[in-house]
């Protein structure tokens, strides 16, 4: 006769698949660092050969210097540190207008036909033409700033939103109301944990907006921050701060992405 299976013996497959799954994104981790590897070998062998001259291409160890050099004065951890907290501030409130936005109008079809076409032409209007405006009517303080990158957070959260509530299942909405699930009580119990895959793939194009956005945002009378750095470089021929704050943007936006994906995977797991 077989003897049943225990939760014991059962548990070492399980360990196995979460071994097999940590290998994986391991592995998934160092193949991912093979092309910035070979880029950043292409850009000191380059500058190493003479293809391109200093001023247009520093070598990494000068980008390197020049951080170093930031670093040591006390001012790279300031622009580091003021850049993402206006981005983080401008991500989260924009997320959450989006959030609600996407909602109302993913939910109801009288308020997509009032408002739907607006927010489209809202949408289309670049980043810069804004600048003007928040200059006139906020200031030059960090208000403005950090309007300008909720501007460009709100719109990728609003468009994966309002399109995924759509084409929510209309029968695991009947079974939500089944059960006595009515208005808010139904968005958040039965269709936003549907849709918990859409509403994150936009909060990452969000998060992404948003450090695009950021360089715009410190154009408004900034003194610190990365975009500033930019600028100033510019201004004073530092090509290799230039490339430093560009090495510095790709590293914290893709810092921040891999966090969020951690957030979706958790969500995913724990409601979808």
């Amino acid at each position: 006769m077989t003897a049943p299976t225990t939760p014991a013996a059962a548990a070492p497959p399980r360990s196995r698949n979460r071994g097999s799954g940590s290998a994986r994104r391991v592995r998934g981790a160092l193949l991912g660092l093979i092309v910035p590897a070979l880029l950043l070998g292409a850009w000191q062998l380059s500058s190493a050969t003479g293809t391109f001259t200093a001023v247009q291409l520093p070598p990494p160890g000068a980008v390197a210097a020049a951080g170093a050099e930031l670093l040591e004065r006390g001012e790279l951890g300031v622009h580091l540190g003021i850049s993402t907290q206006r981005v983080l501030l401008g991500f989260a409130a924009g997320a959450a207008l989006g959030l609600t936005a996407g909602a109302v109008l993913g939910l109801s079809r009288t308020a997509d036909a009032l408002l739907g076409p607006t927010i489209g032409a809202v949408r289309a209007v670049p980043s810069l033409a804004w600048v003007p405006l928040l200059i006139l009517w906020i200031g030059i303080n960090e208000d403005s700033k950090v309007t300008l990158i909720l501007i460009g957070a709100f719109f990728p959260v609003f468009t994966t939103v309002s399109l995924a509530l759509r084409h929510v299942d209309r029968n695991l909405v009947e079974a939500g109301r089944a059960f006595g699930l009515t208005g808010f009580r139904l968005l958040t119990t039965v269709q936003l944990p549907a849709i918990i895959p859409a509403v994150f793939s936009g909060l990452r194009l969000a998060l992404a907006q948003s450090w695009l956005f950021l360089v715009a945002s410190e154009l408004i009378a900034a003194s610190m921050g990365l975009g500033w750095l930019l600028s100033d470089s510019q201004n004073n021929g530092r090509v290799d701060r230039i490339f430093l704050a560009i090495v510095l943007l790709a590293v914290l936006g893709k810092t921040t992405d891999a966090l969020l994906g951690l957030a979706q995977r958790w969500a995913v797991q724990r409601w979808a």
